[in-house]
């Protein structure tokens, strides 16, 4: 009996002992399980961070992140969002969602919530039910489920450049402690990948603007077509602030002081829809206007907040460039993006800055070398106008003196006549000799102002006189036509020429006006027209005037008076 009690107490040791050796057993195995879990996990770890370093662009960088997370923790879903200066989200790079659920969800998320929560306080997030969380706002209608929540702040140096989120571990598990460190880990390692990425970024963006300053300057200096140039330099600045929509608008008459400007005109257009090139932009009390009198750019939210007609821009961030020089300011650059765009940095607007300073400067340059080539020519226009001056003309004078010194000579009224009509014919030649001279320019390319030209218009017929002469301006003549300039050169000449051949006058006055007409008034305190004047000068002025839909009088100053003078009113609308 005692053997037997011995040998049943042996078998019940000997089995406690196994089952305690497969306890252990089984604990090791779990153990091993786990370093093995662990170690893959670690493995996994160091893949993904070579995996999210690997690139330099910056877009790809950013969802290779995203993609990475997803994977290295087991996550249906899983985001980034790009903080901006404010509390909000500029840009959200999402995965896990295809476009069919994202049109039917709607906006992106903009950083309330849950998501705010890590604006706010940028430190890791687990949770086990989002809805639990006392900032959870809820998701809009058609959003897919979401429970489990891992979010993570991503680091570049002392700078939160935004968010990693994770949701819906696979299987309904919730997000452990290992892997928020894994998280946290993979995310240290995207700041320093979206760091060099954006460092390579605004490597490319600086050399892609110098090459485009080193284009538009070239262009500028090789005389290239000024038109062709500007296009060049709205193309280059909605390319390369990655905008929508720019443009170029300009003054309309540059003599003009920048305090008393009211309206621009759109000289440039580059963008998908169709151009506005030749509307008018008004500036009074809107963001241009202060970025000209402070000649510094702007930049703004939206249109609204410029104060921009909102038919010319998208419906996003608005950048205005000023464009100007010691002297004077040339133009705005207006670039746009859309709504969801994010606001124009600053690198961006140093970077577009210098450009477009750059290109004032250049336009300068180029302006004032036109002039220098432009003097060249005058010069020698001035050399063969002096030349016809002192041998033709001057000999058509003396023969047209000597006429009219035969005509009270004869007393046949027929040939007094005739011989007058060959003395205005003389002088018509004369004019157009003047005239021919004058426009030798124009067969080079150059053309004059047209305040230039109605100054040497004057300066031709008074020349050789006693005549006191005053022309005064208001208005930009620059807004006046070239078709309605050359008419109003012509009348001018033509009426500073009957003046100084009919009415014996002292003084002379030029008042030219530019409104929403062309006004040109000439008056002298001479005699008045005489009868027998022979009214073919006056007559081309009148179907100048019907040709340009305009009106023409001719009335004396002065009424009781023995020298009346003559007032010369001539006036056409602008086109």
């Amino acid at each position: 009996m005692t053997d037997s009690y011995r040998s049943d107490s042996y078998s019940v040791r000997e089995t406690l002992s196994q089952l305690r050796l497969r306890e252990l057993l089984t604990e090791v195995r779990s153990r091993i399980d786990q370093i093995i879990d662990a170690r893959d996990r670690v493995d996994g770890l160091v893949e993904a961070m070579l995996t999210v370093t690997s690139g330099l662009e910056l877009d790809e960088t950013l969802r290779t992140i995203v993609r990475t997370a997803i994977t290295l923790v087991g996550s249906r879903y899983g985001a980034l969002g790009v903080r901006g200066h404010e509390h909000e989200l500029v840009r959200f790079i999402y995965e896990g969602i295809d476009d069919a659920q994202r049109e039917i969800i709607g906006d992106l998320p903009a950083g309330r919530g849950v998501l705010g929560v890590l604006i706010d306080e940028p430190k890791a997030i687990r949770l086990d039910n989002i809805a639990d969380h006392r900032a959870s706002v809820g998701f809009p209608p058609n959003h897919p489920p979401m429970r489990t929540f891992l979010g993570v702040p991503i680091r570049i140096r002392d700078e939160v450049y935004g968010n990693l989120y994770l949701t819906e571990k696979f299987d309904g598990q919730l997000f452990s402690e290992d892997d928020e460190v894994i998280v946290q880990a993979l995310a240290s390692a995207a700041g320093v990948a979206i760091d060099n990425a954006r460092l390579y970024e605004a490597a490319r963006a600086r050399q892609a603007w110098i090459a485009a300053t080193g284009d538009i300057t070239t262009e500028f200096l090789a005389g290239t077509d000024s038109t062709q140039v500007l296009s060049h330099l709205v193309a280059h600045i909605r390319r390369l602030t990655g905008s929508d929509r720019a443009f170029l608008a300009t003054p309309v008459d540059t003599e003009i002081s920048v305090s008393e400007l009211a309206v621009l005109y759109l000289t440039q257009w580059d963008g998908p829809e169709p151009d506005f090139i030749g509307r008018d932009l008004t500036i009074t009390d809107t963001g241009i206007a202060d970025a000209f009198l402070r000649r510094t750019p702007l930049r703004f939210d939206n249109p609204g907040a410029a104060g921009i007609d909102a038919t010319l821009l998208a419906t996003g961030p608005v950048l205005l460039l000023p464009l100007y020089t010691a002297e004077q300011v040339l133009g705005v650059l207006v670039a746009t993006r859309s709504k969801e765009a994010p606001r124009y940095d600053d690198e961006i607007i140093e970077l577009a800055t210098a450009f477009a300073n750059q290109a004032a400067l250049a336009m300068q340059l180029a302006t004032a070398q036109e002039r220098v080539r432009e003097l060249s020519v005058l010069t020698d226009r001035d050399r063969i106008a002096r030349d016809l001056h002192d041998h033709v003309i001057q000999r058509l004078f003396a023969i047209g003196l000597s006429l009219q010194g035969t005509v009270p000579r004869s007393r046949k009224p027929d040939v007094r006549q005739r011989i007058s009509q060959a003395v205005d014919e003389l002088q018509e030649v004369v004019q157009e000799i003047r005239t021919s001279i004058f426009n030798l320019h124009e067969r080079d390319g150059i053309i004059l102002r047209l305040r230039e030209r109605i100054e040497q218009a004057i300066l031709q017929q008074t020349a050789d006189t006693g005549i006191h002469t005053s022309v005064h301006v208001s208005g930009p003549l620059s807004s006046v036509g070239p078709d309605l300039g050359d008419h109003a050169e012509a009348v001018v000449r033509e009426a500073v020429s009957n003046a100084v051949r009919h009415s014996g006058a002292d003084t002379l006055t030029i008042d030219i006006a530019v409104g929403d007409t062309l006004e040109l008034v000439v008056e002298d305190d001479g005699c008045g027209v005489p009868p027998d004047t022979t009214r073919s000068g006056l007559d081309n002025l009148a179907r100048r005037a019907v040709e340009c839909q305009g009106e023409f009088r001719v009335s004396p100053v002065a009424t009781n008076s023995a020298r009346p003078g003559t007032r010369l009113r001539w006036s056409a609308p602008l086109r």
